[in-house]
């Protein structure tokens, strides 16, 4: 039997505030000003992981000046849990991937298995190059072997958090703020 999660209501009045939007669009402005040095005008795959990623993904792709080509992915381990689990494959990339640079873009990066996963598969599919870019990073020692963000926004605390794409039980994506609940673990 599910156990009814508590409501965002509540999440928020048991959370801090860590980063308000005005705190975050200068450094999203600032990621896109060092993805063009990075791509030197070469035309990449902008490859959104769905469904976090969807808000910083479109600040970020206005920041960046070099042409782009657009996919998504949707590839969780969440399923609207806070731990992961398994990666379920929801959608993968349509557009070609061989010998292209791929600009991965995902809302966080936590422990890592996602976005490891979906850039082993863009490798798989032939991408000659794959940046990742995420909104934010945790602070903690759990990070798996092989992954790290080319281009990384703010470090946030190790507890749970949500806000600008990231979800507490599928709610609060929109938020425009990143929270983090004070107890840490989300329940």
């Amino acid at each position: 039997m599910n156990t009814p999660h508590p409501s965002l209501t509540d999440a928020l009045a048991q959370a801090d505030l860590l980063y308000a939007r005005h705190e975050l669009e200068p450094v999203i402005a600032a990621m896109g000003a060092r993805i063009d040095a990075a791509l030197g005008g070469e035309r990449a795959v902008f490859l959104t992981v769905m469904n976090g990623a969807l808000i910083f993904a479109g600040q970020l792709a206005l920041a960046i000046r070099t042409d782009l080509e657009f996919d998504y992915v949707h590839a969780t381990r969440y399923r609207g849990e806070t731990t992961g689990s398994e990666l379920h494959w929801l959608r993968a990339p349509a557009v070609p991937l061989a010998d292209r640079v791929v600009l991965l873009v995902d809302d966080i990066l936590d422990e890592g298995h996602t976005l490891k996963e979906v850039r082993e598969d863009c490798y798989k599919r032939g991408a000659k190059k794959v940046l990742i870019a995420s909104l934010c990073t945790k602070r903690h020692d759990r990070l798996v072997d092989g992954i790290a963000s080319d281009f990384n926004g703010v470090e946030l605390p190790d507890r749970f958090v949500f806000g600008y794409g990231m979800d507490y039980y599928e709610q609060g994506r929109n938020l425009p703020a990143i929270y983090a609940l004070k107890d840490g673990n989300g329940e």
